[in-house]
């Protein structure tokens, strides 16, 4: 009974004995489909919205990491020291072969969409539930640029048509934190 409730506990806490053929200079896995994100991973940046004013910025934190062993991306964000924020899940869809995403806000609405790459750029298309100012969908366009920086622009789709979203150039931040009220 003894060695029965230490295998039960071993695989509760994940605790197999597997062999292991990494070494401290191997990238951590993820999955082949998440790769155009490795650049972003385990780092933070930080960007002011264009359309904001310069005696009230609107400024964007971002904090993206490896998550669930690789099969995901996680990207958490806020605005304004949490006047608003976020957080992403990117995950490969099997079924869909796609990127597939999900987010989930402060302002109790989420999206759904998926995420194309083409070289140093991203196209994403979301739909939107839930959000009380009327937009129903998001497109967008993020490019990586060479000095490492992500430049985002966006457009959302409301009352039967497309308008100006945001748009930003995020820098590496290591001293900017992503917050939560």
């Amino acid at each position: 009974m003894k060695t029965f409730q230490t295998i039960i506990i071993l695989g509760f806490f994940g605790l197999w004995s597997a062999p292991v053929n990494a070494s401290s200079d191997d990238k951590p896995s993820l999955n082949q489909h998440l790769e155009p994100f490795r650049p972003m991973l385990e780092k933070t940046f930080s960007g002011t919205f264009k359309d904001s004013k310069p005696d009230k910025p609107t400024v964007d934190v971002q904090h993206w990491e490896r998550a669930l062993n690789g099969k995901a991306v996680r990207l958490t964000h806020s605005i304004n020291n949490g006047v608003y924020g976020g957080e992403t899940l990117f995950i490969w869809d099997e079924k869909k072969q796609s990127v597939t995403y999900y987010y989930f806000t402060t302002a109790d609405f989420m999206t759904t969409g998926t995420i194309f790459f083409d070289g140093n750029k991203w196209v994403a298309h979301e739909t939107v539930a839930g959000d009380p100012d009327g937009v129903t969908e998001v497109r967008s366009t993020s490019e990586l640029m060479p000095d490492g920086a992500l430049h985002v622009k966006a457009e959302y789709f409301k009352k039967g048509e497309w308008a100006p979203g945001h748009e930003a150039t995020y820098h590496e931040d290591p001293k900017a934190k992503v917050v939560f009220k």
